[in-house]
């Protein structure tokens, strides 16, 4: 008879040691991803300038860096490499995490995350209601954008257009442009 598959709660991960990994579970599965390197904190870092001053510009909210813990129930909690909260949602996001979907969460993919990133994580952030997803992918210099209920991601290698908020104008992210000013790092 085969043994049983240990499934592992939020407060079992918040429980295992801190070594430089990235714990997750996604219900109760865990994930176990090593440490990002230069170019993916460089992706990440450029992303986040962008999107917390245009946030910032139009009082829209709050921007979030990894590790913050967003926790879906028991069983599933993700870190989010970035992620945008908006202003009116702000409760949701307390001293020790972010209590139900971000309205943006950002993974940039490498090697060792792609699979789950685009499988997993990708339907979880679906079915949780994140109203935009997005894959970033460096090697291939693009971004997949997805939205509830989309079957298929909106592929972007030039310009995508990112509006929270329809009383505000929208921010256009030169994708080309990310990718060369992280490379700079």
């Amino acid at each position: 008879m085969p043994s049983a598959t240990r499934l592992y709660t939020v407060d079992d991960v918040r429980a295992l040691p801190d070594d430089g990994s990235r714990y997750e579970t996604i219900a109760g599965e865990l994930f176990v991803t090593p440490a990002p390197g230069r170019s993916h904190q460089a992706v990440i870092g450029e992303l986040y300038l962008v999107l917390a001053q245009y946030v910032k510009q139009h009082g829209l909210g709050r921007v979030w860096l990894a590790p913050f813990d967003v926790v879906f129930g028991r069983m599933t909690l993700v870190e989010p490499d970035l992620f945008f909260v908006g202003a009116s949602r702000a409760a949701i996001v307390t001293e020790r995490e972010v209590t139900a979907a971000p309205d943006l969460a950002v993974e940039v993919i490498s090697p060792s995350t792609g699979r789950t990133d685009r499988g997993r994580k990708r339907a979880l952030y679906q079915d949780q209601g994140v109203t935009e997803y997005w894959v970033v992918d460096p090697r291939l210099r693009r971004i997949e954008v997805w939205r509830p209920g989309a079957m298929a991601a909106e592929v972007v290698s030039d310009a995508l257009r990112w509006q929270p908020e329809a009383a505000v104008p929208s921010l256009h992210l030169d994708v080309a442009e990310l990718f060369r000013e992280s490379e700079k790092a």
